[in-house]
């Protein structure tokens, strides 16, 4: 756990939690399945158009958030004899949207180098390179991985 904890790609100070100054926008739970992934892309790519973000954050936000929500459908809680859900949330904090996606996993993300031939693990090397942050948080029933766009002047 210590070795995936250092792949945590914020300051060790950083702490991000959707606090008292951040503003929720919109909330949204989808089942685990892959078929709810585009409604995930379409919600968080809605909420930027609709609070009227700069001109590249909808399609910015739209990309990370369907690499989010595929890797916790993908990678988190596969083995659970139940069914669970996955919750999308929108915040604002200032200038800042925060886009955090939440599930029943502990599992914390590892950022990986993809070779060049091979077809998957480039997701959050593409939320790295694109946000302005991004993280991680265990939480008593999971985690949250979590991205920040800077979305308004």
């Amino acid at each position: 756990m210590a070795e995936a904890m250092g792949t945590q790609m914020t300051s060790p100070d950083y702490h991000y939690g959707m606090g008292e100054r951040v503003v929720l926008l919109g909330q949204k739970w989808i089942p685990r399945d892959e078929k709810c992934i585009s409604s995930a892309r379409r919600f968080v790519r809605d909420i930027a158009l609709d609070w009227y973000t700069t001109e590249e954050v909808p399609d910015i936000a739209e990309l990370l958030a369907s690499e989010i929500v595929t890797n916790a459908l993908v990678h988190g809680a596969v083995d659970f004899p139940t069914p669970s859900t996955l919750r999308i949330a929108v915040g604002r904090d200032g200038p800042v949207m925060t886009v955090d996606v939440y599930d029943s996993c502990i599992t914390v993300p590892e950022l990986r180098r993809a070779d060049s031939l091979e077809t998957s693990g480039r997701g959050l090397a593409i939320v790295e390179t694109l946000s302005l942050k991004w993280g991680w948080n265990l939480h008593r029933h999971g985690k949250s991985v979590w991205f920040q766009l800077a979305a308004w002047p």
